[in-house]
């Protein structure tokens, strides 16, 4: 194995948290190093949006998080907001565009939002190493990371490898694990902006309606957002589902508004002849 590197901060996990840290500490003069185990960088943010990467919003304010440390958030935003990143992506020459609620979205490929933070990364010196399987993590005087390829030092270490969303593309627990070693407190994960999966009984209907999107309520734990679901062979996805399952707990009722600001009745009476007829002559019968 090669002997072993020093630096002032290794990173693990080159996602956008990875990347965004590396290019930040890099870019103040520190000796960075970046790891992953996969063969590229920044893979989540490639399908991220449908592939065009919705990289911000124009509303991120530190109420539209949730945690059990709101001071984090504000503190966080307080010092980059979407703004600075929005510079950022402008500067890059990267054309965007706004959709519903703030969402900014590239016109084009995310690879352009990949490709503008190696390029920050390298604005900032960071080493970028993929393909490098952490074996093990251990702490004497320094942090010491190694790898199927080699054995690196730090002083500071940076777990930025993710949950343990999309187990396909090589998600685990990872981080999880090893802060555990580490004595530090980690709050027990709960899945959140996933869609809802659920047995064709339950739903009844899913078998016709694969594939079509409506706007629609969906509300739980005193929570609701207006946005669009999609009917899926598994269950319910689409904005509305995705938001609401983050305020969903076990044994928690997600109720569903398919026809929000609509009066039902007065709809069904005006538009189905049967029920109309049967309006005007109580009597007849259907």
């Amino acid at each position: 194995m090669t002997a072993t590197q020093s630096f002032d901060v290794i990173i693990l996990g080159a996602g956008a948290a990875g990347l965004m840290c590396a290019l930040t500490a890099g870019q103040r003069g520190r000796k960075v190093l970046l790891l992953d185990h996969a063969d590229k960088v920044g893979a989540k943010i490639l399908i991220s949006g449908g592939g065009r990467c919705n990289f911000t919003n124009l509303h991120s304010a530190p109420d539209r998080f949730l945690s059990d440390n709101p001071e984090f958030c504000r503190s966080a935003l307080s010092r980059y907001t979407q703004t600075d990143f929005i510079s950022m992506v402008e500067r890059h020459g990267i054309p965007y565009h706004e959709k519903t609620l703030g969402q900014l979205f590239c016109n084009g490929s995310a690879r352009a939002i990949v490709a503008m933070l190696v390029a920050e990364c390298a604005r900032g010196g960071v080493d970028v190493r993929v393909g490098h399987t952490v074996t093990d993590v251990s702490h004497a005087d320094c942090f010491r990371v190694d790898t199927t390829q080699q054995c690196f030092t730090a002083p500071a270490l940076v777990l930025a490898t993710g949950g343990l969303s999309i187990p396909k593309m090589g998600a685990t627990g990872f981080a999880y694990d090893v802060a555990r070693r580490f004595g530090l407190n980690v709050i027990e994960p709960q899945p959140g902006l996933v869609p809802l999966r659920a047995t064709r009984e339950a739903l009844g209907f899913n078998q016709i309606l694969p594939g079509v999107s409506t706007e629609a309520i969906a509300s739980c734990a005193g929570q609701s957002f207006r946005e669009s679901i999609l009917f899926t062979h598994r269950g319910l996805s689409g904005p509305a589902i995705l938001q609401i399952s983050s305020y969903w707990r076990q044994g928690d009722v997600i109720t569903i508004d398919l026809a929000p600001a609509c009066d039902v009745s007065a709809f069904l009476l005006e538009y189905v002849p049967e029920l109309k007829q049967r309006r005007r002559s109580p009597k007849s019968s259907l």
